[in-house]
């Protein structure tokens, strides 16, 4: 269990945590964790690592993703924290399960822009419910937000031909 610090309040494993390797290594974008997921490629969210619980992704903000102030719109921190704590919650098994988000706690605590990565830990794996917490922080090392979520876990079926 990962322990809680001053730099490290939600105790969510840091960006530079020693995670699984990626197998998942080279997806095309818009497949993350060997999900198909067009919210991936429009963010360009990139897989790092999953397994043991855990999972990493990494978004290089864009112009189009920020703020009035020039910084990344905390839409786009969201996004990169609910896809990321989702990751997680179905770290034990990537492509055979999919998850929808019940709901999700955010806490901004600095702006962010560049290279964020966020880092997520699957708290607690029910039948069907799961809790998963997760971090985002910046290149270099700064926390930019936190975040808690309950995620339903679902089997993967194949997509309906013609779909």
């Amino acid at each position: 269990m990962t322990k809680t610090s001053a730099s490290n309040p939600t105790g969510a494993p840091a960006a530079t945590a020693n995670h699984a390797p990626n197998s998942f290594a080279g997806e095309p974008p818009g497949v993350l964790f060997g999900l198909p997921m067009p919210m991936a490629r429009a963010m360009g969210l990139r897989g790092v690592s999953v397994g043991g619980d855990q999972a990493q992704v990494s978004m290089d903000t864009q112009a189009d993703m920020s703020n009035s102030r020039g910084q990344a719109h905390g839409g786009a921190i969201a996004t990169l924290l609910d896809c990321t704590l989702a990751a997680a919650v179905r770290a034990h098994d990537p492509a055979g399960h999919g998850v929808a988000t019940i709901d999700m706690t955010l806490h901004f605590v600095a702006t962010g822009s560049g290279t964020l990565t966020a880092s997520a830990h699957c708290d607690r794996r029910g039948r069907s419910i799961s809790f998963a917490r997760g971090e985002v922080r910046d290149a270099a090392g700064a926390l930019v937000a936190t975040a808690t979520g309950s995620f339903k876990l679902m089997p993967r079926t194949p997509a309906a031909s013609g779909a």
